[in-house]
């Protein structure tokens, strides 16, 4: 049962002290989640209070069955954004059928998560490649930032790319509301003060490392205290500064999500796209904290509790969640011991969306802006750009498009560009492997590159050392090499392909094989094997390759090379 259930593995050990540290991290990252959280939902296109929503329930059904002690489930903007994108091209935000749809998304991720979960598939994620995954992290939080830029000035602008939104905001540039604009730009600047200039003026009043480490952490709370009671005091709300207004006094509510075969039609892609994005971003952050414990992270039980976290979020108002960076890093840094640190962040909210929401009604939106666009600017990293291009110009190529196309057409034909990308790349990758004609190392029982090492060759044998598994994707560049060296060569009589590096033939690359062996034999070439590992040589076996194999298998290249040299003298 601790498979499925891991709070009971964690929960059997629980500690005084660990009871200590969690209530600590809980309180900080409640005062951050608050702010973050109405900030993410009108990021969403949805009312404030589906932010707090959707961070109550979530959190803790992923105590329950998350495996991660540090990982803090919620909102997140990338995957805001995703939902707002996917949300608009099919309901008119702000209806009654919008929020339902949310609801709906977030419950088909949910589905969709949980039964990669149970069915063990986690490795699906993999097929996204890092360098995409932080070329459409850089590209989507540049258009989150630019998309918050309306609230920031109080004007009316859409868009779900970059060209859209910045034409729509030169447009209604006129329109700017010079007092909401004030509050945004103010918040804004003073939000990226907190963030590097506070720790070093604290440091040098002699503020100790743990208060300046919550002070920083906690800086949004002040711009958002501070920026509600300038709206109340000057009425500012009535001189056209827009704020948050009535947020229900409430806890999630239940709710349904819609299940008309024609929505959840149209919802299914994008809520895969989300599930795939979501997962990446939270199983990233969950092994990067994990291994500063040495703690184990374990990928398929993750698709579950963030699967739970999804449906959770649908029963309950919200919409889709998944492991944020920033308040995972926090709840890290805060000292949380256990998954136990949620549950208490969740009780949190809850009190809040009981007793403090009345506190938010004079919140200007603007401060929420300010508080995404310091948030989001932090995931925009180009230096990916400079990395890829020294390393891999394919590389470098995938996140260059990634990038463009997600800017240039929207997240959803960014993501899905990335996915195909990824999966192309590795099929080019895969299709054409390293082929290296080897020689012995005089005096060794090594063979190297003829190309990077002098080495002892025989004029009548070529080793060929193929460093990919063969499938059906390279079979016939193995081919074409192989009959490209030997017709050029009139001395060779023996080929051996080292197989070292081969982990799997496929059936088509046995086909291919086989053709190869019938070729070089009509030129009266022997084929021969050496270095093939076990599993390979089962599989093998099965087939009748072996039987009708021109040459031999050698358990290693050395004595390939040894039985042949002697056989020819």
């Amino acid at each position: 049962m601790t498979n499925y259930f891991p709070i009971l593995s964690w929960g059997r050990s629980y500690s005084r002290a660990a009871l200590s540290n969690d209530l600590m991290a809980a309180l900080i990252v409640t005062i951050m989640l608050i702010p973050q959280s109405l900030a993410y939902a009108l990021l969403a296109g949805l009312p404030a209070e589906a932010g707090l929503y959707a961070s109550i329930v979530p959190i803790l059904l992923y105590t329950v069955f998350g495996t991660s002690r540090a990982l803090a489930v919620g909102p997140v903007a990338v995957v805001s954004l995703m939902t707002a994108a996917a949300l608009s091209n099919i309901v008119e935000q702000g209806t009654m059928g919008y929020g339902v749809a949310a609801l709906s998304l977030a419950g088909l991720s949910g589905i969709i998560l949980l039964s990669m979960g149970l069915f063990r598939l986690g490795f699906v994620a993999n097929f996204l490649s890092h360098p995409v995954i932080a070329g459409f992290i850089t590209a989507s939080g540049i258009i989150i930032a630019t998309s918050q830029l309306r609230h920031i000035f109080g004007i009316d602008a859409h868009g779900h790319n970059l060209l859209d939104l910045v034409g729509s905001l030169f447009t209604h540039l006129s329109q700017i509301d010079w007092i909401t604009a004030l509050i945004g730009v103010l918040a804004t600047g003073f939000l990226f003060w907190v963030r590097k200039g506070l720790k070093p003026l604290l440091s040098r009043l002699g503020v100790g490392a743990g208060p300046t480490g919550v002070l920083v952490k906690t800086g949004p709370v002040f711009v958002v205290v501070a920026t509600t009671l300038a709206v109340w005091a000057f009425g500012l709300d009535e001189k056209g500064v827009q704020i948050v207004g009535t947020v229900p006094q409430s806890l999630p509510p239940f709710t349904l999500p819609s299940f008309s075969p024609d929505l959840l039609g149209q919802l299914l892609l994008p809520a895969f796209l989300i599930s795939i994005i979501g997962f990446v971003e939270s199983i990233s952050v969950a092994q990067t904290l994990a291994a500063k414990k040495r703690q184990r992270i374990d990928p398929d039980q993750e698709l579950i509790g963030l699967g739970a976290a999804n449906i959770g979020a649908s029963l309950t108002g919200g919409f889709p969640v998944t492991g944020g960076f920033s308040r995972s890093v926090v709840n890290f840094d805060a000292g949380a011991e256990t998954p136990a640190a949620g549950a208490f962040t969740a009780i949190g909210l809850a009190i809040a969306a009981l007793a403090l929401t009345p506190l938010i009604y004079f919140l200007p939106k603007a401060t929420l802006a300010a508080t995404i666009i310091v948030a989001v600017l932090s995931l925009v990293d180009f230096s990916i750009l400079k990395r890829s291009w020294s390393y891999s110009k394919a590389d470098f190529a995938a996140v260059l498009a990634t990038i463009v196309i997600t800017l240039g057409i929207g997240v959803d034909a960014g993501v899905s560009a990335g996915v195909g990308l990824s999966l192309l790349l590795h099929l080019y990758k895969s299709s054409k492997p390293h082929i290296a004609e080897v020689g012995q190392v005089p005096g060794t029982e090594h063979f190297r590159n003829i190309l990077r090492h002098e080495v002892i060759t025989a004029p009548n044998v070529v080793t060929l050392r193929v460093d990919e598994s063969l499938y059906f994707a390279n079979a016939r560049f193995l081919e074409d090499k192989i009959q490209a060296r030997v017709a050029g060569d009139k001395a060779i009589r023996h080929v051996i392909l080292q197989c070292a590096a081969i982990n799997e033939i496929d059936l088509s690359a046995l086909e291919s094989l086989e053709a190869i062996n019938e070729r070089l034999r009509e030129m009266h070439v022997f084929l021969h094997l050496s270095e093939v590992k076990g599993p390979v040589m089962d599989r093998l076996k099965k087939a009748h390759f072996l039987s009708e194999l021109s040459g031999q298998v050698f358990l290693s290249q050395f004595e390939a090379a040894s039985f042949l040299n002697e056989k020819v003298t």
